[in-house]
């Protein structure tokens, strides 16, 4: 609590299986603000049995429909892929974290230092893998997308099972893109509340709106599909944030902190000198002789705001004056027997 939101720019498939297009995205992502790189260690066959399944996405303006076992096969990492992308990260300055599939992608991360591990939507229920996880007494993001509570629930309590209390949920809507009505981002605070741990967004819309509302309602952690180009080919490229729209992202997150400041009800230090120039003193409307007893219509209210305010105007009324005072004077507690 306290920290900075968490930015994550979401590689996933959008490197194409090609790892100098992955190292120009790590460039990109630091040099637009992220805190960390996410790709994606899994195994095809681990959750594709049946290759006759396809995949219906835009891809450069055109529609395409090709074998879901094809398109994340091109796009696999092996482990040493999976050092060079740590190593590469690591000499950028940004984390680099990525989502398994199965125990032998969760001890691949373990092997090459990664500091924290993912788990997707898709695997929200795939029990025996958060378990893996938590095993591994590394902090772990569970997101949460087309889940239930009671599916939620069920994930959480696997997880600390395992003793390990490092667990961050992420609000997440499965749709690509999510249209605004779908995002329901009044869902951080009741997993927050659920659940008692940090609760981020794993934002599938289009535009900064979403993420920047979910950090005015304490979101953690933003995770964002990034792209170097929306033209390039691949099935998640369109609905990415490039690196103009990430940098505006992490700008406004920062800003927004800022402005988010604390909940105590004083003034500001940049405040000091506004009470001064624009609140309002006890003056006296005319000249008046010394003896003379004050009554409210002999006070007005006019600026600046270092004299009696006008809320204890009451304790002046009555009272008698001790010297002459000159009208449009701020009434001094001197002037009074």
């Amino acid at each position: 609590m306290g920290l900075p939101c968490f930015l994550v720019a979401e590689v996933g498939l959008n490197h194409n299986g090609d790892l100098e297009l992955a190292k120009k995205t790590i460039d990109a992502a630091a040099a637009a603000g992220a805190d960390s790189v996410k790709f994606q260690n899994y195994v095809t066959e681990d959750f594709i049995l049946d290759r006759s399944l396809t995949y219906e996405y835009i891809s450069q303006g055109q529609t395409v429909v090709e074998s879901q076992y094809d398109m994340f096969k091109r796009c696999e990492l092996s482990q040493d892929d999976l050092l060079l992308l740590k190593n590469y990260c690591d000499e950028k300055s940004v984390i680099f974290h990525s989502t398994p599939t199965g125990p032998e992608g969760i001890q691949a991360l373990v092997d090459i230092g990664t500091p924290l591990m993912k788990n997707g939507s898709d695997y929200l229920t795939h029990l025996p893998v958060i378990r893996a996880m938590g095993n591994t007494n590394l902090p772990t993001v569970l997101s949460t997308g087309m889940a239930t509570l009671n599916e939620v629930d069920e994930a959480v309590r696997t997880f600390r099972d395992t003793g390990n209390d490092q667990l961050i949920l992420l609000h997440c809507t499965s749709s690509y893109p999510t249209p605004p009505e779908d995002v329901h981002l009044r869902k951080i605070p009741a997993l927050a509340a659920a659940f008692d741990c940090p609760v981020g967004l794993s934002d599938h819309t289009a535009g900064i709106a979403a993420a920047l509302g979910a950090v005015t309602l304490g979101a953690c952690w933003i995770e964002k599909h990034f792209t170097l180009d929306r033209n390039l080919p691949g099935p998640d490229h369109r609905f990415s944030s490039n690196p103009e729209e990430f940098h505006e992202l992490s700008t406004a997150v920062r800003t927004l902190e800022k402005c988010l400041g604390t909940s105590v009800i004083t003034p500001t230090p940049s405040e000091a000198l506004g009470r001064r120039a624009f609140r309002l003193s006890c003056v006296y409307a005319k000249a008046f002789s010394s003896g003379h007893v004050l009554s409210a219509s002999d006070l007005v209210f006019k600026r600046p705001g270092e004299g009696v305010p006008p809320a204890h105007a009451y304790l002046l009324t009555g009272r008698t004056l001790n010297r002459d005072v000159e009208a449009g004077k701020l009434v001094q507690l001197e002037d009074l027997q």
